[in-house]
């Protein structure tokens, strides 16, 4: 019932396919080490917390 139909153009649709084949063949290239590498570990420091140290 309420259901939005949105009009999607045809640059933007091939934007799209452009931007999901360039990851894609990224992934091929630089392969993430596990499916959820997406999400920082924790235990890895990424440089962007203070350090206590001196």
């Amino acid at each position: 019932m309420g259901e939005v139909v949105r009009f999607i153009s045809k640059s933007e649709r091939e934007r799209a396919r452009l931007i999901r084949e360039a990851r894609a063949n990224y992934e091929r290239v630089f392969p993430s080490h596990s499916i959820g590498s997406e999400q920082a570990d924790p235990s890895e420091g990424n440089g962007s917390q203070a350090s206590s140290d001196p």
